[in-house]
């Protein structure tokens, strides 16, 4: 349905007011209005839809003064265990998925890792569902009412359609996830590609910069990239921008599946390292969660691999850097975000190789840290509730079962 001006100036007021909650809280109506610069009559009116849907609750009067009168009344987003909605995140990686339940405050309340027996598997999406419906029935009562279900992961995804396009290390092309995973659920779901996820939770709960300008660069077995502005992550085209798997790396002789040598991908990806880790005989099976224990136990084979690769990311870190020039670059790669030491590495390297970047604390690991890709899909699905409250809760309602599509 098309709105009418009325209604678009309504959307943008209440998501004033429920970001300046979010920035702010708790913070009475009082104090709301020469924040977000709105009318008290205009905050007053948003208060009192966000309260009756659930997304603010009153708190007690700290002073405990009878009578003090509601604009003195705390308000903040509603996080209780008695009420407080909550989203589902659904992060899809190569080896495994990871569910998670997240409240307003993209704190992660429960998770749970889905091991992937075969990731070609024709139906792996429907194994995804099944269990992940089981995770919800386990983790989520009628008492905290459940939104719907955020989903990311690699490759090109069209976010406005559900659909990914391409996701070869899964085999999928045009496949519409969305659609898929709803009709197993029975809930609303949102999807994106992950490294854009991670940027919008960022940019929602994160370092305050981010909501000036970041670019956001993905490690894993997949290799993404995404930038935002003001506040707003660019999609691009077909939603295609972010895809810095052929990025050049310097001094790499690594053979990429595209027929060149020296991409990103073929270099510095999880599947890349793990197989190298293995070739070594530094680990026993391809992984890079195992080569980081191996390190982190005082292994210096472990060690000296990872920072090769941290220096390899630098040295990508360093391209998007003088491209782009953000006010703050986020870092997902999992020995960074688990020790500030390989962190440093790659500071280090970008510092080197880049133009305009000469200041190593520009370069950050997620704020959620070792929860960043739960946090990370659940903001797929909040992200949209912040921008428009009233939008996404009409979308669900809570059933007798604990939730259900509206």
């Amino acid at each position: 349905m098309m709105r009418m001006a009325g209604d678009r100036r309504g959307v943008a007021n209440a998501a004033s007011v429920l970001r300046t909650v979010l920035d702010h809280g708790p913070v009475a109506r009082s104090g709301i209005s020469p924040l977000c610069g709105l009318s008290p009559a205009a905050v007053s009116r948003q208060v009192t839809g966000l309260l009756r849907g659930g997304l603010l609750r009153e708190l007690p009067d700290p002073a405990g003064r009878a009578g003090s009168g509601r604009p003195r009344i705390p308000l903040d987003l509603h996080t209780g265990a008695v009420g407080g909605p909550v989203a589902a995140g659904l992060h899809i990686g190569v080896p495994a998925s990871t569910f998670s339940l997240v409240d307003l405050r993209g704190q992660v309340l429960a998770r749970r890792a889905f091991p992937h027996r075969d990731p070609r598997d024709p139906d792996l999406s429907g194994l995804i569902a099944a269990e992940l419906g089981r995770f919800l029935r386990e983790y989520v009562t009628g008492s905290r009412p459940l939104l719907g279900v955020g989903a990311a992961l690699g490759g090109w995804v069209r976010p406005d359609a559900g659909t990914v396009v391409r996701h070869p290390a899964l085999g999928w092309r045009e496949r519409p996830l969305a659609a898929e995973l709803s009709r197993a659920l029975g809930l609303p779901v949102h999807v994106d590609n992950h490294a854009r996820a991670v940027a919008g939770a960022e940019i929602l709960f994160g370092h305050p910069a981010a909501r000036r300008s970041l670019v956001h660069l993905f490690i894993g077995n997949v290799v993404d990239a995404a930038f935002g502005i003001e506040g707003t992550v660019h999609q691009g085209p077909g939603s295609a921008a972010g895809d810095v798997a052929h990025l050049p790396v310097p001094g790499s002789g690594a053979v990429c599946a595209c027929g060149r040598t020296g991409c990103l991908q073929a270099a510095a990806s999880d599947t890349a390292l793990g197989a190298e880790a293995v070739r070594r005989g530094i680990v026993p099976d391809p992984s890079v969660p195992l080569l980081v224990d191996a390190a982190a136990a005082g292994d210096p084979r472990a060690d000296r691999l990872l920072r090769e690769r941290a220096r390899d990311v630098g040295g990508a870190a360093a391209l998007l850097l003088d491209v782009f020039n953000p006010a703050v670059m986020v870092l997902t790669e999992l020995s960074g975000v688990l020790h500030e030491g390989y962190l440093d590495e790659i500071r280090a390297a970008a510092v080197e190789r880049s133009h305009v970047c000469d200041d190593p604390e520009r370069i950050i690991a997620p704020h959620a840290g070792p929860a960043v890709l739960p946090q990370a899909a659940a903001t797929v699905l909040l992200d949209p509730l912040f921008r428009d409250p009233a939008g996404l809760t009409w979308e669900c309602e809570i059933t007798s079962g604990g939730y259900g599509l509206g």
